[in-house]
């Protein structure tokens, strides 16, 4: 792929201080095993919302996804669906709401980042409603756009600016750039019917600028608890006083997160607020994480830190980035393995019981 989109994937904000330690501080979380006790096996099936998935991890969220492997989302929206685990889809992904809908046969969740006006909110509401979305995500931890370094210097857009550095990035990466051509340009497919015809680069930036500057406020959040009557998620939680509020309005979950380190540099790990908030609020709200995990490990460590559900969004990435539309595939079936595996090493049944196996004097707190 091209360096540009590779950045845009894999980089923070910043000096990607937090990008970092999400990484270093889940890996620090231990784990004991149990080796003398009865044991016949580990089940990594997991409820979640009355659904009963495969595995306790999903697809979270990535915008322009069509922008790093041309099909990203629809070939990762379909692994998904054959794999039992849920797929979550961005407001400014390059798939729309109604292809994914078809492709999961309305077995997805959707992510809102939130409009500056409320009759785009409600008219995507609706669209995710009628496509079969019954789980909304609502987006807390971008109340403004980060200043990423990397996306500066490459001059990054949708489609990639045809400056000369990126023109090389495209001939090195002919599978990439051939891909692009059969696919068609990549697009803001669910914005589309909104974004004004004609705009070039600068003002087509301005445009989306100004639709998405609203912050999450505890009123918005009231108002879309009364318009959705599905599962209502709010991602981007790290203190306990955003947590009670969304226990205030009703709401099903939470997932922590930090934007993947691409928002505040300085802010903590995922893996720390998660195991903070867990305890107290555990009982109250499904309590789910996104950050820093790449393998199944990872997500082992994150569920014994008190987490019900993880959700990754780079690595399903760099699988389908690698292999195309059967990247998915392979990623998750990795994930399973590699969580099998610890699960039977430490004699965990169930994944929920991963929290017993923990050493709680590892978690970086």
């Amino acid at each position: 792929m091209p360096a540009f989109a590779y950045d845009y994937l894999t980089a923070g904000c910043f000096t990607e201080i937090n990008l970092a330690r999400n990484k270093s501080d889940i890996r620090n979380v231990q784990l004991k095993p149990w080796y003398l006790r009865d044991f016949d096996g580990a089940d990594q099936r997991t409820e979640l919302f009355g659904e009963t998935y495969d595995a306790p991890f999903g697809v979270a969220p990535v915008g322009l996804q069509g922008l790093m492997w041309p099909k990203a989302c629809e070939y990762l929206a379909q692994s998904a669906v054959d794999h039992n685990i849920p797929f979550t889809l961005s407001t400014v992904s390059t798939a729309s709401i109604e292809e994914i809908g078809k492709i999961t046969n309305g077995k997805f969740w959707f992510q809102l980042y939130h409009p500056a006006e409320d009759l785009l909110r409600d008219k995507l509401l609706e669209r995710a409603w009628e496509a079969g979305c019954r789980t909304l995500v609502i987006l807390a931890d971008t109340p403004t756009f980060a200043y990423r370094p990397k996306e500066i210097r490459n001059g990054l857009s949708i489609p990639p600016r045809m400056t000369p550095r990126n023109i090389v990035q495209m001939f090195m990466s002919p599978t990439w750039a051939m891909g692009q051509l059969i696919a068609g340009k990549p697009e803001f497919q669910t914005m589309k019917p909104y974004i004004p015809k004609g705009l070039n680069m600068k003002h087509l930036g301005l445009f989306m600028n100004k639709t998405f500057s609203g912050r999450l406020t505890e009123a918005k959040i009231a108002q879309i608890r009364e318009k959705w009557q599905g599962n209502l998620i709010v991602k981007g939680i790290v203190n306990p006083d955003d947590a009670e509020i969304a226990v205030k309005h009703g709401l099903e979950g939470l997932i922590v997160s930090n934007h993947g380190g691409r928002q505040l540099d300085r802010g903590q790990s995922t893996i720390v607020p998660l195991y903070k908030l867990a305890p107290e609020f555990g009982s109250k709200l499904k309590m789910m994480i996104d950050g820093g995990m790449y393998s199944g490990a990872d997500i082992a460590a994150s569920l014994a830190c008190g987490a019900d559900f993880a959700f990754m969004g780079r690595t399903p990435m760099f699988g389908v980035c690698a292999l195309g539309r059967y990247g998915g595939h392979h990623t998750f079936e990795m994930l399973k393995k590699q969580l099998q595996q610890v699960m039977e090493q430490v004699g965990c049944a169930r994944v929920g019981d991963l929290c017993d196996h923990l050493i709680a004097e590892s978690v970086p707190i």
